[in-house]
């Protein structure tokens, strides 16, 4: 058995979840609304298939309303997952931060030596009477 966020993520590594996702965003709609952009590409039975998927992972739910199916964005899952990058991003975006500071140190450094002459760059010249 996976866990929630594993789930998640799972969910997420596939487009047309994604995409399924977007349009819920949007707002509640039925199962028929969702299938429609797919069809073309894939059967109804398969994106069924996906909505199962964002559905177990705790990102979507469905309910009932006579015969109407809608399904409606669940953003638990998503904060979740969203807490759980925050601090990577944190980790990276001070990472970056230190790389930054460095490389100003080291172009700074090159800078100077370039405006003044080193020893090697002077000539030598020979004085002859």
């Amino acid at each position: 058995m996976q866990d929630a966020l594993s789930q998640t993520f799972a969910a997420l590594a596939d487009p047309t979840r994604r995409a399924i996702l977007a349009r819920l965003s949007e707002g509640e709609a039925s199962v028929s609304d969702l299938a429609a952009p797919f069809l073309g590409s894939m059967s109804l039975p398969a994106v069924t298939k996906h909505l199962k998927v964002l559905e177990k992972a705790g990102l979507i739910s469905k309910s009932r309303n006579a015969q109407w199916r809608p399904c409606k964005l669940e953003g638990e899952a998503l904060r979740d997952a969203s807490s759980w990058m925050e601090q990577y991003r944190v980790f990276w975006e001070e990472s970056l931060d230190r790389l930054d500071a460095y490389l100003k140190t080291v172009t700074a450094k090159k800078a100077a030596s370039k405006k003044r002459p080193s020893s090697r760059s002077r000539k030598n010249v020979r004085i002859t009477k």
